[in-house]
């Protein structure tokens, strides 16, 4: 099924509606966008949630903590403080893809190849965005344009 399609079936948001970012650690880029998203989608008292998880966290390194001191920065320049304990990477599992109603990688050239070793299946369900991690781009790149994109996504799904 096209992403456009699975998109619209679920327009109206009911309170199971699901968006699943995807990246490969679960630690910066999908960590940002899952909270953003739920804030944004909270003050407009929307009923979607999203959830993130990682196609390779055995890539984040050890001993680099729960989440990325960037995502907290920039959680917090908007005003979003996570709780203490914030929990750390989780891996992509299949039910993750089959709760999520809508599907997004935040890089296709870094992430399909990782859905087509894992879940060959799930490929052509997911939206593919092209945000960098920090090996490519700043975190002031990088965020800002994750926060545009979560933006236009709401939008998309909530019509």
């Amino acid at each position: 099924m096209p992403v456009e399609a699975s998109a619209s079936l679920v327009r109206r948001g009911s309170p199971e509606s699901r968006v699943l970012f995807l990246c490969t650690g679960n630690y910066y880029r999908s960590r940002f966008a899952e909270c953003w998203f739920n804030h944004l989608a909270g003050e407009r008292r929307l009923g979607w949630r999203a959830f993130s998880r990682g196609l390779a966290i055995h890539q984040v390194e050890p001993g680099a903590g729960p989440i990325s001191p960037y995502t907290l920065r920039a959680l917090a320049q908007r005003g979003i403080q996570l709780e203490r304990g914030a929990r750390g990477p989780i891996a992509l599992r299949e039910e993750d893809l089959v709760r999520a109603q809508h599907i997004v990688a935040l890089k296709r050239q870094e992430h399909r190849p990782l859905l087509c070793l894992k879940f060959p299946q799930w490929v052509g369900r997911v939206e593919y965005w092209d945000v960098h991690d920090v090996d490519c781009a700043l975190p002031e790149q990088a965020l800002p344009q994750i926060d545009r994109a979560v933006r236009g996504l709401l939008e998309r799904l909530t019509g």
